[in-house]
């Protein structure tokens, strides 16, 4: 039986390009795949098919000599660079090129070929997180701050490569410098990590004595780190390129600071709002007045309080709070009132209290409803 034309086998018209053959493939691999088509005997067939013509179309020469021959340039040694038997005369033949098209598809999820190839011998940096205390003050007007911070840089003696004197590494022997290596399994191909080379591609035949090879030492830096007005706990700060080295000479990773504003003992935050809670004495809270307040830019504010002021009354303080980040205005400064009872009373004040009390029975509002209200529940648990 005549075989098929390999550009019909995968829709294609003579003159397709490379990425044209090589998205026609992975269409038809997906599409025929035996497992996908267990009811249609001639899947395995199909499919073996279209990794034939897939097999010969994405090498330049193979394609040249086809496209000048047609499949007698593969049959009896006529000089197209092929194989007797069309190219797929045996199961590993047909798992290799299966390989390739498997790794152009879950590649980037597999760590399939190309990951490694090239760029085995670095690796990025790690990034590295430092957790960074500041005042509320500090946080209300910002600061810049150095920090030293623990990391890898790269090594002087080899520039980072890991070889003494900073000579090239050479190409792994075992993997070809690919990082990876590959054991046949029936149709599959299944790649691990190079042992010799551990993934990298390559290998160091003379360590660099400075960091044993790996082309960064360990160090302590010091960082100027500028902390912008309004940043609260949890902000993060990301310094690119100052994170760990990478190895043997890989890029560097980012630096991320973590910010935690340390709690007030005048002020309570939320957001870009202050809250101060503010101690009125009893006399004051019943007359009126005036009192003076702290305010988190380190001035003072002065605050009347109104005649008859209850514990827990508010008054704003406006633009008196934190500045928003990256702008967008300053928030509110909220004063709290807590009236306090007097303590350690005299004789002669006692006596003024009770006789302030004895003529004070309609001052009290809130009292005389709440115990209304009261008398009204046990009348009603009484009936």
């Amino acid at each position: 039986m005549a075989k098929r034309d390999y550009y019909d086998v995968l829709g294609l018209s003579k003159g397709a390009s490379a990425d044209e053959i090589k998205k026609a493939y992975r269409g038809k691999a997906k599409e025929l795949h035996p497992d996908r088509n267990k009811d249609n005997p001639d899947s395995e067939k199909q499919f073996k098919e279209a990794g034939e013509a897939y097999d010969v179309l994405k090498d330049p020469e193979k394609k040249a000599a086809y496209d000048r021959f047609g499949h007698a340039a593969f049959e009896g040694g006529m000089g197209g660079g092929g194989r007797q038997g069309g190219g797929f005369g045996n199961q590993g033949d047909f798992a290799s090129a299966f390989s390739d098209v498997f790794d152009d598809l879950f590649g980037d999820f597999m760590g399939g070929r190309g990951g490694q190839g090239g760029r085995g011998r670095a690796s990025r940096g790690a990034d590295l997180r430092y957790n960074l205390r500041v005042t509320l003050e500090e946080a209300y007007s910002g600061l810049q701050k150095t920090i030293n911070v623990p990391t890898s840089v790269s090594c002087g003696s080899c520039e980072g490569s890991g070889a003494e004197g900073g000579a090239e590494p050479s190409t792994c022997p075992t993997c070809s410098g690919m990082g990876k290596v590959r054991a046949q399994q029936g149709f599959f191909t299944v790649e691990r990590t190079c042992p010799t080379c551990t993934g990298m591609g390559q290998i160091i035949s003379n360590p660099c004595n400075a960091c044993s090879g790996q082309g960064r030492v360990e160090k302590d830096r010091s960082l100027n780190v500028n902390i912008p007005a309004g940043v609260e706990t949890g902000t993060r700060i990301r310094l690119a390129g100052e994170g760990e080295a990478g190895m043997r000479g890989g890029p560097t990773g980012d630096l991320y600071i973590f910010i935690e504003v340390a709690q007030h003992e005048l002020f309570e935050r939320e957001e870009t709002n202050l809250f101060c809670r503010v101690p009125v004495s009893m006399a004051k809270a019943t007359l009126g007045g005036d009192i003076e307040v702290p305010t988190i830019d380190g001035g003072r504010s002065r605050v009347k309080i109104p005649e008859g002021s209850q514990s827990g009354r508010q008054m704003r303080l406006r633009g008196k709070g934190m500045p928003a980040l990256r702008g967008g205005g300053t928030g509110d400064m909220f004063i709290e009132m807590a009236v306090e009872t007097p303590v350690n009373l005299t004789a002669k004040q006692k006596e003024l209290l009770k006789e302030f009390a004895e003529l004070s029975e309609d001052n009290n509002p809130e009292s005389k409803s709440f115990f209304s209200s009261v008398k009204s529940f046990w009348d009603s648990m009484k009936s």
